[in-house]
């Protein structure tokens, strides 16, 4: 298919799917839908509309405040204990389902897996849950005196009925002296999980960042650096880490990843932060930039090409020692690399592919499916900002439908138009699209696989993709436009 023809196809697709909305709705949406090129000035990726309300009525595959605190930035801090305070539903949907790998006892001296939760009932809701939420913290500290810190992470009841916790929190850190930050992230904040990035950003800001107590015995080195934005998804962060160290950098804090309290407290001692995604984690690291002269850099460990590329930017930081010694870390995992992609590309080369995921993958991916001879012909964000399609422009390699906070209804229409050859989106995606007969790949959590960051992952990436693609089991089922033929 010739690039005019997959961009004329694109384009009938966004038309098609409006033509199904009343005028306003279509109106709305047509605002977050579009077809950019690396060629095209102006684009979608400068022009779609996004961080906007879902239209009402129409089923979003968005998160809330509350998972993108408790879920992403605060719950895989290993060694604090996260509780959810609100009915029992919120704190066992966001229990484990990320796979926030951790080293460490659980529910001894790490409790990422385990659901704390001041589970309400009808009477909380009515009389309140200030004195259960005290409660709980009381019995938190007896049952696991080896916690290193309470985050309260409230659920949208809290704020409709007016629970006090940051009071309560106040009150419990001065009666025990352990470290009690209260979230006030509730659901229906903002449009999507991406406000509950920025709260818990600035929790972390207001209330990790002051506590001095664990960096005035750390040395520093000219090499320190942080990891941010990697939450070590089947771990990611351990690969990325590797990677570092071999460089001769030293990686002083991960977030929040395998994380613990004292390494995000010691993170001002970082010479350079490393944003991974950008989403979630720009706020520290901005902050971090004004408040202590930390600069920070972007980075993507998502396939060799990308992972070689940032190597050398980061190396570009520091002396010759390390960028000479990055230069060896590229050479060493060259022909590995070039191993997996002569065995891989021959069965992947030219194979179509469709991104919606949330944070950063949408743009972060695209290039380890070209590493693979795979094309990528369609991508959209969850709960993305301006910046991030601005980012996007530059990742994408041919004519790209563009869709913003996309819903069912769209999505599937877009893959029938434009018949990819898999989709890879999140996980309330992925039997609707296996029911249709097409191959899916998981990439919140990588489908029970990974890591997928740097040299060794892209040979687990490559091998998920064959198998998503090539196995035997499409044979006995079709896609819709097959049946049709």
């Amino acid at each position: 298919m010739g690039p005019e023809t997959l961009e004329s196809l694109q384009k009938e697709a966004i038309e098609e799917v409006l033509s199904a909305y009343p005028a306003k709705a279509a109106k709305n949406r047509a605002k977050h839908l579009g077809v950019d090129s690396p060629e095209g000035e102006k684009g979608a990726c400068d022009k779609t509309r996004s961080n906007k309300q879902t239209v009402p009525g129409v089923m979003s595959q968005r998160g809330c405040a509350y998972a993108g605190s408790k879920g992403v930035v605060w719950g895989p801090i290993k060694d604090m204990i996260h509780i959810s305070h609100g009915p029992i539903g919120c704190g066992q949907y966001s229990r484990a389902g990320r796979r926030n790998y951790y080293i460490g006892t659980t529910g001894i001296d790490t409790f990422v897996t385990m659901n704390f939760t001041t589970d309400f009932n009808e009477k909380d809701i009515v009389f309140g849950g200030d004195k259960k939420l005290k409660k709980a913290l009381e019995e938190i500290d007896e049952l696991f005196p080896l916690n290193n810190g309470v985050s309260i992470q409230s659920e949208c009841p809290i704020g409709l009925i007016g629970d006090d916790i940051q009071a309560v929190a106040k009150v419990h850190k001065k009666e025990t002296g352990h470290q009690t930050v209260a979230v006030s992230c509730e659901g229906f904040r903002g449009v999507s999980q991406s406000l509950g990035h920025h709260i818990a950003n600035d929790m972390i800001r207001d209330y990790v960042m002051p506590d001095a107590s664990h960096r005035k015995d750390f040395e520093s080195t000219d090499y320190d650096i942080s990891i941010i934005g990697d939450y070590n998804i089947g771990g990611d962060a351990w690969a990325t880490r590797i990677l570092l160290e071999e460089m001769g950098l030293r990686v002083i804090s991960q977030w929040s990843g395998d994380a613990t309290y004292k390494e995000i407290a010691n993170g001002p001692k970082a010479k350079l932060n490393l944003l991974h995604c950008y989403r979630s984690m720009n706020y520290i690291s901005r902050h971090m930039e004004q408040e202590f002269g930390i600069p920070w850099m972007e980075y993507n460990f998502f396939g060799p090409s990308k992972t070689t590329a940032s190597i050398r930017k980061i190396a570009s930081f520091f002396d010759e020692s390390i960028q000479e010694k990055a230069e060896a870390v590229i050479a060493k995992y060259t022909k590995m690399t070039d191993e997996v992609i002569a065995k891989y590309r021959p069965k992947l080369e030219g194979k179509k592919v469709m991104l919606y995921v949330g944070g950063l993958r949408p743009r972060h991916v695209i290039g380890a499916y070209e590493d693979l001879g795979m094309e990528v012909i369609g991508t959209g964000y969850e709960f993305a900002h301006g910046d991030d399609y601005k980012r996007t422009k530059d990742d994408i390699e041919r004519s790209t439908l563009i869709y913003d906070d996309v819903n069912e209804y769209e999505l599937e229409e877009f893959v029938k138009k434009l018949r990819p050859d898999l989709v890879a989106a999140g996980v309330k995606e992925k039997y609707v699209f296996q029911k249709m007969g097409l191959p899916f790949r998981q990439m919140h959590s990588w489908d029970y696989s990974g890591p997928y960051h740097g040299y060794d992952a892209f040979a687990i990436f490559a091998r998920d993709m064959d198998l998503a693609i090539n196995s035997p089991v499409w044979g006995h089922s079709k896609a819709p436009w097959d049946k049709e033929a």
